[in-house]
């Protein structure tokens, strides 16, 4: 695996491979890896003939009271990982490199960046979207990976994508978890042995959700309700949302028939987690 630190070493890189005539898929990350990234790396040998990685904690896409300063940066485990997998390429740029002094260009994807985790952080996905856009501008991948955890951010993504005709294909790979049900993260390296036990809640009040639509329950409220009831059982949980949406445009939906995002957030202790389950058309 080759490792490039500057953007004119990693382009140079991606423009050989693509002129000896391989696909590239990419798998952009902020380092912590867990079994979730790689899901995404074993997609990208898959389905490419070679795999780009990044790492890079994107300085734009926290808040002022966010854990940029403590987010893990396990940089030479990430390194063996990725290695272990196969990546042909590692860019792991500085915030300098990324964002040279006086930089005042982003990239707003107006209406979803606000809605569910856009709500919550504000400038949130303005800082996701422009990381993004400059990576696929670097790396120019044919294939770009990304967790369905993050299903927020695939729909501001693919809207991104859409919308400013960028020649990429979005492809999206179920959330992987642990045994018990808890979404893999990197935030859950936070987690005391209490509250890793307490944010199962999250996974468990989907399942129920999810059953009770497989079921036969396509009411959005009667859904929330029963949702919400099943977190309130977990004191050491604050609720940030709880929603139905179309996983499209992130707009509540009020039946779920049609197919729907359930997500949620929560905070586990000072932790903030994100989880969701897609639900398929009704039969």
């Amino acid at each position: 695996m080759r490792l490039k630190k500057t953007i004119a070493e990693t382009r140079s890189a991606a423009k050989a491979l693509r002129l000896a005539g391989k696909t590239i898929g990419f798998v952009p990350t902020m380092g912590a890896l867990h079994e979730g990234h790689l899901a995404l790396v074993r997609a990208a040998r898959r389905q490419c003939d070679a795999v780009i990685a990044s790492i890079f904690v994107n300085p734009t896409q926290f808040g002022p009271n966010e854990d940029l300063a403590r987010y893990p940066r396990p940089f030479e485990q990430d390194c063996a990982l990725l290695e272990a997998e196969g990546v042909d390429l590692l860019f792991a740029p500085s915030p300098e490199e990324m964002y040279p002094h006086g930089a005042t260009t982003f990239v707003t994807v107006e209406e979803l960046s606000s809605r569910l985790d856009g709500a919550s952080r504000p400038g949130h996905f303005r800082g996701v979207a422009t990381v993004v856009a400059k990576l696929f501008h670097i790396v120019q991948p044919d294939v770009a990976f990304f967790g369905q955890k993050d299903a927020a951010q695939v729909a501001v993504l693919r809207r991104m994508v859409r919308d400013l005709d960028f020649d990429v294909q979005i492809s999206v790979i179920p959330t992987v978890r642990e045994a018990d049900g808890l979404a893999m993260s990197s935030r859950n390296r936070y987690l005391s042995p209490q509250e890793r036990k307490a944010a199962l809640v999250l996974s468990q009040a989907l399942s129920l959700m999810e059953a009770m639509a497989k079921a036969g329950e396509h009411d959005s409220d009667r859904l929330l309700t029963e949702g919400r009831r099943k977190l309130a059982t977990e004191t050491g949980m604050r609720l940030d949302y709880l929603s139905i949406v179309n996983p499209d445009t992130l707009e509540p939906l009020e039946n779920v028939a049609s197919g729907a995002l359930i997500a949620v957030a929560a905070f586990v202790g000072t932790t903030r987690l994100i989880d969701n389950v897609l639900l398929p058309p009704a039969h």
